[in-house]
Parts: structure tokens; sequence; C-alpha cells
């Protein structure tokens, strides 16, 4: 078996023609190549020695990036542009590859390679490594939040629920990927009602539910790139007429999808509800469930599903700090606090609050929640004097822990 000589060797000597491009094209001096075959020399003993770290391989990956960025920098200011800047990705790939390997127990690695691959708009490569994570850290909620937001941001809602419910049934210690999940939903949900204030708007939201009702997750390690081959080996173009025809929704089938309960907010209902079933779930997950759904200002479904919400948590935890504090934010949700709508609004929250306080479980945690929510309502330049005022006053009358 090689040693680590002989390994950093058979490394360094496949940069070999990168640094011969170098000093052709007066990209780097001939001391400073040698001193970058220094440096990768150091690194590559480093994590080639048995007791490297996941460090290493990180302060490797970092230091291959900023010779790729001084190159790219001192490229255009010579103005070379016959250097490639693949030989310097693949290499930074080929060191990140290495180091999973190496390590597939450290979850900073991981990601390190998926953000590169994510900067470099490398799709497949990404898609790859992230089910590869995803196999070897199944119960890590940020890798299933990670995958299932970059397929939403795609607009692939189907893919993004399928690695949401999936990380839901390996990630039941904390709340993360169902609020995660919740979160996607609401802003899918204002995607969706967005659509249907334009032409035609309400028909494509209506198919797009229609067509992404499967809860799968495909591990697909590769791409299919061949192209169908006779049998004397020669590529056979695609016949347009055995395409597969495109479904076509008529009016009858528009009309019985326009009450569709996923179009009006059941999606993160039910995800609530489930979650309420989980070990996991306390008055706090409640809370941050409602501020969950309190953010999602567009959805024309917001004050039914925090009604539910509020309903949840007062039949579970009826005087528990979190639920006295989200009913006094309930009317507050969705008013600008320079509207004249306002004023009513924070009336009735002021209401709430003199009536939570003599019923709360835990007075001292209610005001900390209050204070939290009303000094940096003031610190804005532009609110009401009157408002200012108000606010100023319930801050003094407020009991002393």
């Amino acid at each position: 078996m090689a040693g680590v000589p002989e390994k950093a060797r058979f490394y360094l000597e496949r940069a070999v023609p990168q640094l011969r491009e170098f000093e052709a094209k007066g990209i780097f001096t001939a001391d400073e190549i040698r001193s970058l075959v220094r440096k990768r020399t150091d690194f590559e003993h480093l994590v080639l020695s048995p007791g490297n770290k996941p460090s290493d391989w990180l302060n490797y990956a970092a230091w291959e990036k900023s010779l790729e960025k001084l190159r790219a920098k001192r490229c255009r200011r010579l103005q070379i542009r016959t250097s490639s800047k693949h030989t310097g990705e693949g290499r930074i790939f080929g060191i990140l590859e290495r180091a999973v390997n190496r390590h597939p127990g450290s979850l900073e690695l991981w990601k390190e390679y998926l953000a590169y691959a994510k900067d470099l708009k490398a799709t497949k490569r990404y898609r790859k490594v992230m089910s590869r994570a995803l196999r070897m850290h199944p119960a890590k909620p940020e890798l299933w939040v990670m995958a299932g937001r970059r397929s939403a941001h795609n607009g692939d809602m189907q893919a993004a629920r399928a690695f949401f419910m999936r990380g839901a049934r390996f990630c039941t210690r904390d709340a993360t990927v169902w609020l995660e999940y919740a979160r996607c939903e609401m802003e899918w949900l204002e995607r969706m009602d967005a659509k249907k204030g334009k032409k035609g708007g309400a028909e494509k939201a209506i198919q797009e539910q229609a067509e992404q009702s499967d809860d799968e997750i495909k591990f697909g390690e590769e791409d299919s790139e061949d192209e169908e081959i006779d049998e004397n080996g020669r590529l056979v173009l695609p016949d347009p007429g055995n395409a597969p025809e495109k479904k076509v929704f008529d009016e009858d089938t528009t009309k019985k999808l326009e009450g569709n309960p996923a179009l009006d907010g059941a999606i993160p209902l039910a995800i609530f509800d489930i979650a309420k079933k989980q070990p996991f779930f306390t008055p706090a997950v409640a809370e941050q469930f409602f501020s969950v759904f309190a953010a999602a200002n567009a959805v024309s479904a917001q004050a039914r599903i925090i009604q539910h919400v509020l309903n949840s948590m007062t039949e579970l935890y009826p005087n528990d700090p979190a639920t006295c504090f989200c009913h006094i934010r309930q009317p507050l949700v969705n008013v600008d606090i320079n509207t004249p709508s306002y004023p009513k609004a924070l009336r009735e929250a002021l209401a709430h609050l003199k009536s939570s306080l003599s019923i709360t479980t835990n007075k001292p945690q209610l005001v900390e929640r209050v204070r939290s929510w009303i000094e940096p309502v003031l610190e804005s330049e532009d609110i009401d004097p009157g408002i200012r005022t108000v606010l100023q006053h319930t801050l003094r009358t407020l009991p002393q822990p």
C-alpha cells in the first residue's frame, strides 16, 4: 500500500498542467508557483496523514478557492480569456469528494460540498451529493430542510413535499422540519394566490396542484444521459408522434378542482394537526407555528389557519404564556402600523393583554414576551405619536419581575 508521500505526489502531479499554464501565460511568476507547490504539498501531507481532521480538509478547500479567485482576478486584469476555470473548480470538487469519503460523518464537510455545488450551479452534482448526504445523515433536519427548500425554490413542489415528508418521518426529536415544511407551504400558497389574480392564473394554479400529489422521494445516483440506440449501434432520433400527450384540463375538471382544499390552506393545517401528536410538541412549538403562519400576510386563508392554531393552543394549553401571547398578537396580524386600522387592532390587543395577565400560569414569561414585542415597535421612527405614547405607558405599567 502506498504511503503518504506517494499519495501526495500522485495528487500533486495531476496539477502540473495547470501550473505550466500559469507560467506560460504569466498569470503567476516562477517564485509564486514554487510557493503554491509548497503550500499545496503541505496541505496534501496534512489531509493524507492518519490523524487528519475535517477542519484540515475545509482549510485545504478554502485555500484552493482563494487561489481560484486570485487566478480569475489576474486573468481579468491581464485580459487572458483562454485560461479555463474548470480545472480549478474540478480540483476543489475533487478535494471535497475526498473529504466526505474520508469523513462521511462530518456534517460540516457535506454542507460545504453542497454549498460549493450550489454556488457553481452544478445541479446534477448537487442532487447526487444531497442524496448521499441524506443517506448518511437521515436524522439531521437541516439537510432535509436544505433539500426541500431548494426544490421549492426551483418550483418543484412535488419534490419539496417528498423531502419534507420523508424528513418528518426521520427527524422526530424536534420541530425543525415541520416548521420549515409549514413555512414552505405558506410560501407556495402566496404564489398560488398571486397567480389567481392574473388572467388564466387560477387554472395554472389548479393544474400545478393536481399534478403534484405524490408522496415520493427518489435517490437516483446518476441521471441517464444515454440516447436510444438501435441494434446496429446507431442513434435513434425521438419520434414527436410518440411523445406522451400533455395533460389537458377541461372546464368541468377545472371547476371540480377549484374547491381543492390544498389551495385553501389544508396542507399547513394538516402539518400542524399531525405535529400536535408528536412528542416534541410543546407550547413553544405551537407559538413557533403561529409565528410562521402570521408572517404569511399574502395568503388569503391566513386568518382561518391562525384561528385554528389558537383554538388548538387554547384547548391544550389554555393559560400558558405562549397561548396568551398569541391571543394578544392575533388582532395585529396582517395589520400595518401606519394604517388607520392599527389603533383599533392595538386596542383589542391591549385588552387581551389585560385579561391574560390575570389568568396566565407564568406572569414573568408573558411580560418578557410582551416587552420583546413592544420595544422593537418603539424603535421605529415613523410611528404615530399617539401610538408611541400608548405603548410607552403599557411598558411602564407592566408588572415587574
